[in-house]
């Protein structure tokens, strides 16, 4: 790994909250494409979920999300639990960052499109239980699209559709169903 690339890592640790989101963008950057250097961090991201502040947390989720093209290992499978318990974060913000960031682990590998579309239904039948829940329904419904489009699994598009019908409240169904109109004229 680069020097420069492990700087970016050793920042995600400052206090500095600038120099913190700066050195995140740039790992978000050069992990848009696999890289070599996944293993070297990814422990250390993991242990991240779980650290005492929530920026680092919410940090740590999408990397590892982001990584999960580069993970030719398959630890994803082993540790998309943990991100999946981040969705229900105290700090909303972090649930959320978390929550937006999924599917890019589902379009991986088929297994783990299976288990978070699992997980996405279950988060989305329970959401209304906690705070936000329209936001995080609305969130999950356009994941199920970005996978429905990265993949074309007509699986995930009908599991989108039943999602949608069980919406009692006729604004929040119409608002959900706008997600895969607009994009999709469908």
């Amino acid at each position: 790994m680069e020097a420069t690339i492990r700087g970016y890592f050793d920042d995600l640790y400052a206090n500095d909250a600038v120099s913190r989101y700066s050195s995140f963008v740039d790992i978000i950057s050069k992990t848009n494409q696999p890289v070599a250097w996944v293993y070297e961090v990814w422990d250390e991201l993991v242990t991240m979920l779980s650290d005492t502040n929530n920026h680092r947390r919410a940090i740590a989720s999408q990397v590892l999300c982001n990584l999960a093209k580069s993970d030719i290992e398959g630890r994803m499978i082993h540790d998309i639990r943990k991100l999946m318990q981040l969705t229900y974060d105290e700090k909303f913000v972090t649930a959320r960052h978390t929550l937006q960031s999924l599917w890019k682990i589902a379009v991986v590998k088929p297994e783990y499109n299976e288990l978070l579309v699992g997980h996405l239904t279950d988060r989305f039948t329970h959401a209304m239980s906690n705070h936000n829940g329209t936001l995080v329904r609305f969130d999950i419904i356009e994941l199920f699209k970005k996978i429905y489009d990265a993949t074309g699994d007509q699986e995930v598009k009908q599991q989108a559709a039943q999602l949608i019908a069980t919406e009692i409240d006729l604004k929040y169904r119409k608002k959900y169903a706008a997600v895969w109109k607009a994009q999709t004229g469908e």
